[in-house]
């Protein structure tokens, strides 16, 4: 049984650029921190970071939740984060958009108002 999301691993050749990057944007630092891989635990879920990987847009396609997608999104893009997938709605009022981080990953986010945060384990 599938129990629902609980870790998205991003390829980063440059580990300690990308550990760098991923603490301001999540404003946490990692729980885990070795030559081989970096976690942060962020808000029940794993951001895992792996050195020996290729980045690419095509690769991990997590979806951050987020209250305000068009705010998180230029904050991104403020961090050094290139456009990828403008903030746009797919139903229901769910919001979703894409960017690339600086080591060519793709980084999502959804603002999802049907999401029930009460049924987090």
């Amino acid at each position: 049984m599938i129990l629902g999301l609980r870790t998205a691993i991003y390829p980063a050749p440059d580990l300690a650029a990308a550990k760098a990057w991923y603490a301001r944007v999540f404003g946490v630092e990692p729980y885990y921190d070795q030559p081989y891989y970096v976690g942060f635990a962020i808000g029940g879920f794993e951001l895992g970071l792996i050195p020996d990987a290729t980045p690419g847009a095509d690769g991990t396609q997590a979806y951050w939740g987020v209250d305000d997608a068009d705010a998180e999104y230029a904050r991104l893009l403020g961090l050094g984060a290139q456009d990828l997938d403008p903030v746009r709605e797919v139903g229901d009022g769910v919001r979703v958009g894409s960017v690339l981080d600086p080591f060519g990953n793709r980084l999502s986010l959804i603002q999802n108002p049907l999401f029930d945060r009460a049924s987090l384990r």
